[in-house]
């Protein structure tokens, strides 16, 4: 993953206002609709960032920073070796969590292969762990019952034909030797080789739920939908999997249908995003700390409330969370991400009714001060979710007559209600915070 602009985030959200934009296919709104509803639902994933990488376990991206070439980086290939990799205890992990969907990263930047690839020689059956590791992944969340999705680099800063920019790990200062850097590199090449692995993931594993695309930067020294042939890309990868979602990386914003959902990433959005005016279907992406990649030695690593925070801020909004593990090069996860993955857990397990099939509340409804809402359309319940929790007394503003029943989420056990000042509804809370890191009220509107 990669640091973005807020600048270029906000493109990517098209929230700058534009023309109608033109279609690549013939799908109607309903149609689209009812291909993300499993994903609108469930609002909750886990994204598993994995390579080579884990090895110097100081950042995903340590082949650019360090400006490591390949014969640099060639020792972590060869001693490359997961022993401990159960993707089953990953899974059962992902679900205890609450999560109900995972994406993961079948080739990153480095261009190292972690599913059994023809195209090439670069991949884990040529390391010590002799194993497709896709394949274990896929049948491991698949047996879990959780939906399965693929994270793909566009980017390889291995392959010979892929040519160095401004990204890469031999990136210079100078723009006029990048034409004698990228003699003999074919981009023709690599765009071939980029399909015909992309056609091999979306083949060789059955039903793929959802593709993540990473990333384009068009300009100059950079790459977008030409040099990727993003165009026939998703084409071919609708043609390959009708169901599947694709996220909004190729560079093909021109187009209404380029990307079925938006990607903020590493921070939150301050509205529900829109483009043209309308309302986009989006999902963040974010980590427990400063690194996508297993990195031993970062410790910005968010507690369990901010997690939580950010889960129904981001529902609260309409979006979706896919929250990032890094597991380490022995193949397990961090024993923060463990923990972490534990505790909100627990909470998910007797407050998940306000995130799944949750989205926005109505707009005439206020929100409490120190609160987030979330809203069923389908149940027509409302969830207060209390951040910093009220002393007995709690007010909600203009819903005076609305509501039929008021009860604590975590343990069905009713509030009474009065009615309020102005119009308000008035709660008699307990003095005592329960005993859960956010409390939920449910709120059964009339």
């Amino acid at each position: 993953m990669k640091k973005l602009t807020l600048l270029f985030m906000l493109c990517l959200l098209g929230v700058i206002q534009g023309k109608a934009q033109k279609k690549i296919f013939n799908e109607t709104e309903e149609q689209k609709e009812q291909r993300l509803a499993w994903w609108l639902n469930d609002r909750f994933g886990m994204f598993i960032h994995w390579g080579l990488y884990s090895m110097p376990a100081r950042h995903e991206w340590i082949k650019n920073y360090e400006r490591m070439s390949d014969a640099d980086y060639q020792k972590y290939f060869d001693l490359y070796n997961p022993d401990l990799y159960n993707p089953r205890e990953w899974a059962r992990q992902a679900k205890a969590a609450g999560m109900k969907y995972a994406v993961i990263t079948t080739k990153h930047h480095e261009g190292f292969c972690l599913f059994d690839s023809k195209y090439t020689d670069y991949k884990a059956t040529n390391t010590p762990i002799k194993k497709d590791l896709i394949k274990e992944f896929v049948e491991a969340f698949r047996a879990e019952g959780l939906k399965v999705g693929f994270y793909y680099s566009l980017i390889d800063w291995h392959h010979p034909d892929f040519t160095i920019d401004r990204v890469h790990p031999q990136r210079v200062s100078d723009p006029s030797k990048y034409a004698e850097l990228n003699k003999g590199r074919d981009m023709n090449k690599y765009r071939e080789y980029l399909k015909n692995q992309l056609k091999e993931l979306l083949t060789n594993y059955g039903k793929i739920d959802i593709l993540w695309t990473d990333f384009s930067y068009p300009g100059e020294y950079g790459k977008g939908k030409d040099d990727w042939n993003s165009l026939e890309l998703i084409k071919m990868i609708r043609k390959l999997q009708p169901g599947i979602l694709i996220n909004d990386r190729l560079d093909l914003g021109e187009y209404d249908d380029g990307g079925d959902f938006v990607t903020p990433e590493q921070y939150k959005v301050a509205e529900w995003p829109t483009r043209n005016g309308k309302k986009v279907h989006w999902e963040t992406c974010q980590t427990f700390s400063g690194s996508w990649g297993y990195h031993r030695d970062e410790n910005t690593w968010k507690d369990n409330k901010q997690l939580l925070v950010l889960l129904i801020e981001t529902v609260s909004k309409g979006g979706n969370l896919l929250l990032n593990v890094g597991p380490t090069s022995r193949g397990l996860f961090d024993y923060r991400a463990t923990q972490r993955l534990h505790d909100m857990g627990e909470w998910m397990q007797v407050n998940s009714r306000s995130i799944y099939g949750c989205t926005q509340a109505p707009e005439d409804i206020k929100t409490p001060d120190n609160s987030l809402l979330t809203y069923n359309p389908t149940t027509k319940r409302l969830y207060v979710h209390l951040l910093d929790y009220p002393l007995q007394r709690f007010e909600l503003p203009g819903l005076k007559g609305k509501v039929k029943y008021a009860q604590f989420l975590h343990d069905g056990s009713e509030i009474k209600m009065k009615d309020g000042d102005k119009g308000s509804l008035a709660l008699e809370l307990p003095v005592i915070k329960p005993n859960v890191e956010i409390p939920v009220i449910e709120l059964v509107l009339q």
